[in-house]
């Protein structure tokens, strides 16, 4: 299949939310977070926060208790993007999964080029977990916040930081060699082949299981399935799910496209299997 009547009807509406090809970067950061016009899910309490000075909005489910915690790191090429774009999405996740979740506003390049939003998501989660058992917590980012959630695992591991539960990654850009404008910005004077900056090229042993959810019809779909055959191969749990007819991060239109209703349900069912709630009450 090719994905369904409205899932095409929803892919030509992108440009609803894009800018044009001479836009300035404050237009297209604003074309960005033309995304929060859609109206966000209720029962979910919506709060500004800074953790570890990282600036979050922290979505929280108001019905029951949440049993989990998720770090959302979001898209936009490191160049635009905000937890504003994608905080309906997120919050969507959040009530699948039964899990707060904060989706923080790490510096965006060319401002602020790498280690800078790796060195934000290693302090938030540094932060997280300070209140939080790490085997509740998920790392999930999509895009380049994929890429960069993925950085922020090896980071940890490196320093012996214990690591989350799980990933959920979605369309993870993680080779940034490729010709890139937005790469080149947010690589700096960084070879972009470094592993902080493609992640494909780290060392990936050690890592928490991992869910990787891309398209058929990804512009990134290679990065997907390379990522999932090369931390298989080191030993990480991976479960690579491609969707037919999807295309780049389709999972921001969950709540109108079915499609993305579906992988956001099965994202929080490998979620919730990967951080039982059960740890919460253990020893008490």
């Amino acid at each position: 299949m090719s994905g369904s009547r409205r899932a095409n009807l929803f892919r030509r509406g992108l440009a609803l939310f894009g800018s044009g090809d001479d836009a300035t970067l404050d237009e297209r950061r604003a074309a960005m977070d033309r995304i929060d016009l859609l109206p966000r899910p209720r029962k979910v309490d919506y709060a500004d926060a800074a953790i570890a000075g990282v600036p979050a909005i922290v979505a929280t489910p108001t019905r029951g208790v949440p049993e989990r915690h998720i770090l959302y790191v979001h898209g936009g090429g490191y160049v635009v993007g905000s937890p504003r774009s994608h905080i309906a999405m997120a919050a969507r996740l959040a009530k699948r999964a039964n899990a707060v979740t904060s989706v923080i506003d790490y510096r965006l390049a060319p401002e602020h080029p790498y280690p800078a939003a790796v060195d934000d998501c290693v302090a938030a989660y540094r932060a997280i977990v300070e209140r939080t058992d790490p085997a509740l917590l998920t790392i999930a980012g999509d895009s380049a916040g994929g890429g960069a959630a993925l950085a922020t695992l090896v980071a940890l591991r490196d320093a012996g930081d214990p690591l989350p539960g799980c990933a959920y990654l979605l369309s993870p850009w993680i080779d940034l060699t490729g010709p890139s404008d937005s790469a080149a910005q947010y690589a700096g004077d960084t070879p972009r082949d470094h592993p902080g900056v493609s992640p494909l090229f780290a060392e990936l042993r050690g890592l928490p299981p991992m869910l990787v959810q891309a398209g058929s019809k990804e512009v990134l779909l290679s990065d997907s399935i390379t990522l999932a055959e090369r931390a298989t191969a080191a030993g990480a749990e991976v479960l690579l799910d491609v969707r037919e007819g999807m295309w780049h991060v389709f999972q921001i239109f969950a709540g109108y496209l079915p499609e993305a209703t579906r992988a956001l349900i099965d994202a929080a069912t490998f979620i919730r299997t990967h951080t039982p709630a059960a740890r919460v009450t253990a020893g008490v």
